[in-house]
């Protein structure tokens, strides 16, 4: 922060809900190893967060979970599904949010990867319910987990917010669904970057 009190972004990191929402929007039409849009994937997931009466902070992270693969797109880099590596888009995108939103919306991003292969790992039929992309990238990402990886994604405080946004993940891949706009969540995340300051 500068003396003033106003918030500053760190280098590489969101200064700002125009920064975030210019992002989806200058990025959203693009695919990234699933049929449906980038943009209306995050639109899916937070219209299925919010439908299960999630609390804001959650929704934030649903509607913002992939930000990742939009910033390597951003600086040049090629979409996650044209790679054979693990590009980690998780953490890439909970650290970029990191100076502007809480903990409380990063942690839940920093986890919704490990989240499905916790599900892979506890659940022998999740597996079979993933799609074609998430099947692809969950080689990628390391497959199932191991006892040892399950307990201490156990001990972690945002593991069950992150098994919810997981699900709502899974499920927001529908080319026909019908969802609110972008625009309709700039209040919550600005109520959040407040409270985050």
């Amino acid at each position: 922060m500068t003396a003033s009190g106003d918030r500053i972004g760190t280098v590489g990191g969101a200064a700002s809900v125009d920064e975030v929402l210019g992002l989806l929007e200058g990025w959203g039409r693009e695919r990234y190893d699933e049929e449906v849009t980038q943009l209306d994937h995050a639109l899916q997931t937070a219209a299925h967060a919010r439908a299960d009466r999630a609390e804001p902070p959650l929704v934030a992270a649903a509607l913002l979970h992939d930000v990742g693969h939009l910033l390597v797109l951003r600086d040049g880099g090629v979409a996650d599904g044209d790679v054979d590596a693990d590009l980690a888009h998780e953490a890439r995108g909970a650290r970029w949010l990191a100076p502007l939103l809480p903990a409380s919306v990063t942690g839940p991003i920093a986890l919704h990867v490990a989240a499905k292969r916790y599900r892979c790992a506890v659940d022998a039929e999740y597996h079979g319910s993933l799609s074609a992309g998430s099947v692809r990238s969950l080689v990628r990402q390391g497959g199932p987990m191991d006892d040892d990886e399950r307990t201490r994604f156990e001990r972690n405080p945002a593991h069950r917010d992150a098994v919810r946004l997981r699900g709502w993940d899974d499920a927001g891949k529908d080319l026909d669904a019908v969802v609110p706009d972008l625009a309709s969540y700039r209040p919550l995340l600005e109520d959040l970057a407040r409270a985050s300051r």
